[in-house]
């Protein structure tokens, strides 16, 4: 069983939970970092189109291994702009779990690629069922 933990102390965020805590995991699913890249490479431009991709390509890497995103316990989401925070989280905003997992996301000078602008990584966990 996946629990959210949110203090009343902290902050209430539609967009993470501050902890997840995971009973009685049965398998772990560590996710590299998924980014806006067609199969063919491609590269589409902007954020909305990118982030949108590469929300799609973790959740291909989920199905491939029988998860899904409800799976998620941890993510950690890398933007090359401050800017595009807002329009990241719009374009992403159907794939949002609830409760959602926890959650870091960093502003870095750059991905693997220039034209890239973000990058999600994710830790996925299923558990055993009573």
């Amino acid at each position: 069983m996946l629990t959210p933990v949110n203090p009343p102390t902290l902050p209430a965020s539609p967009f993470y939970s501050h902890g997840v805590e995971v009973f009685s995991a049965q398998r772990l699913l560590f996710i590299s970092g998924q980014v806006g890249v067609d199969a063919d490479g491609d590269i589409p431009d902007g954020i909305a189109a990118q982030a949108r991709l590469a929300n799609n390509n973790l959740e291909a890497v989920l199905a491939a291994a029988g998860m899904a995103s409800t799976d998620i316990v941890k993510a950690t989401i890398y933007l090359t702009n401050r800017a595009d925070i807002e329009p990241f989280m719009a374009a992403t905003h159907d794939a949002l779990t609830d409760p959602p997992p926890a959650t870091t996301l960093l502003i870095v000078q750059g991905l693997a690629d220039p034209r890239l602008l973000v990058e999600i990584e994710a830790v996925a966990a299923q558990t055993a069922h009573p």
